[in-house]
């Protein structure tokens, strides 16, 4: 049992974020245990066809600790919620957090740049054909999440989060792990819908952001059944512009996206160029950087 004191005040900070490596650490527990996380067979089946010669042995060994405890540092809270900002924030973890963790966990001691590399082909090669799906679940879960809260308060969204949780307006109990959390001390808490999470609900509790908690999102038993969300966009624009359309929800650069989508740089700036050239996107340039995210146009196709 987890307990955090947890008043209303801290309430009004509670924030949504949907992480691409929350789902990517999440995917491992599918991995080891199918018959608690029956409902990603179809996931699961398809990434043990792939994963053998993948050359992913290093990361796999520290996901599949012996005591079950995996890396907080693997996912970062606070960061903008995209794979290349998250990737940056593992990098660039303190290299005694990283030590101490990977200890904990039983876990051979990777270089940052080395876990960095692993995290980045296990996301393209098993996460990233599947983002869009992904995706759709978890801000479709939080569009019903934050307007239940506009309508019925606070109290409702946490008591429709999860049977786990209980909040009595003083403390937050969740029946999950036994460690003992830090205090709120005014930052936010963080709920993460996360599809791989299956049916339980898993905390992140070392953190500078503070603590989080990943979640199953609501129609999750019918992740798998039907095509990707992307499928009716797909027809319309090709399947890898659509993948990319439906990424683009929050500014990404051509590299970011090239390597969420295993693309070449210039087949992503290809892509880029004619969803621009079309309305569907606008460039924004960031420092050295140019970022793209979708315009109005492009909201409306993809929703």
């Amino acid at each position: 049992m987890i307990e955090v004191g947890f008043s209303p005040d801290d309430l009004s900070r509670v924030r949504f974020v949907h992480s691409p490596l929350a789902e990517l650490v999440a995917s491992s527990w599918a991995l080891r245990k199918p018959a608690k996380y029956w409902m990603h067979r179809p996931w699961r089946e398809r990434a043990e066809r792939l994963l053998p010669g993948a050359g992913l042995e290093p990361l796999l060994a520290v996901l599949r600790s012996s005591n079950g405890y995996v890396p907080d540092f693997l996912t970062p809270i606070g960061v903008a919620p995209n794979l290349a900002a998250e990737l940056r924030a593992v990098a660039g973890t303190d290299p005694a957090r990283v030590r101490r963790q990977l200890d904990r966990a039983g876990a051979p001691r990777l270089a940052p740049d080395e876990l960095v590399a692993q995290l980045r082909r296990y996301f393209t090669l098993l996460i990233a054909p599947d983002w869009p799906r992904l995706r759709a679940l978890a801000l479709a879960d939080i569009r019903r999440r934050t307007l239940l809260a506009a309508e019925q308060g606070g109290r409702t969204l946490l008591r429709e989060l999860h049977p786990s949780i209980r909040w009595d307006g003083a403390a937050l109990r969740v029946a999950v792990g036994t460690t003992r959390p830090p205090g709120l001390e005014g930052r936010p808490w963080t709920l993460l819908p996360t599809s791989f999470s299956g049916p339980t609900v898993h905390a992140i509790m070392e953190g500078d952001a503070g603590p989080a908690l990943c979640y199953p999102p609501v129609g999750l038993g019918g992740l798998w059944d039907s095509p990707p969300p992307s499928a009716a966009l797909g027809a319309l624009l090709g399947g890898t512009r659509a993948a990319v359309l439906s990424l683009l929800d929050s500014p990404l650069s051509t590299g970011e996206l090239a390597a969420m989508l295993g693309l070449a740089p210039a087949t992503a700036s290809h892509h880029l160029t004619t969803l621009r050239d079309n309305g569907l996107i606008v460039g924004v340039r960031q420092g050295r950087v140019v970022r793209y995210a979708r315009t109005v146009l492009g909201d409306q196709l993809v929703d």
